[in-house]
């Protein structure tokens, strides 16, 4: 089924593109989450005499991305601290939703979490990168320090040899 994107899809194409794609995949999401819409012989008019507004829009959106990675460039490093065991490791992960809450409240730049990406899950104190896709042609990287707030002795419990337990 050939489609025209109205928005930027991830791993498929940027507005204003004419793809094609397989049939479930457009009437089941592209379409109901109005991303694409059908390319008709007056849908592909339309394109062409709209391509300059997509164009000019797609620009407007980059140049804020700029501005914004620039900022949270600028930024430095996000730390966070966390509880943890003696050894290190936190009770818990820290996921993207945490890190674009401490983002926004921290810098007051807000981002999505499905734009951040880790290369690795943030389970242990240390220092981590994060990369944040704010649009197809625009990312930038952020270093995450996580500290322990408090640090929890963490208790192995062995039952003690008995002469039951030893027959």
């Amino acid at each position: 089924m050939q489609i025209i994107l109205k928005k930027d899809v991830q791993n498929l194409g940027e507005a204003g593109d004419i793809i094609n794609v397989k049939d479930g995949y457009a009437r089941n999401f592209l379409l109901p989450q109005n991303v694409a819409e059908l390319a008709t012989k007056g849908a592909l008019e339309n394109r062409e005499k709209n391509i300059a507004r997509i164009k000019a829009k797609q620009e407007k959106l980059n140049a804020e991305a700029l501005e914004k990675a620039g900022k949270i460039e600028e930024f430095g490093k996000l730390e966070l601290s966390a509880k943890a065991g003696e050894s290190g490791k936190l009770f818990g992960t820290i996921t993207t939703k945490k890190l674009a809450e401490e983002l926004l409240a921290k810098t007051g730049i807000e981002v999505d979490k499905k734009s951040i990406s880790l290369n690795a899950p943030i389970n242990k104190i240390g220092e981590y990168k994060m990369l944040i896709k704010l649009t197809s042609k625009v990312k930038c990287e952020l270093a995450v320090v996580v500290t322990a707030s408090e640090v929890v002795k963490e208790a192995i419990e062995e039952e003690p040899a008995t002469e039951e337990t030893a027959e």
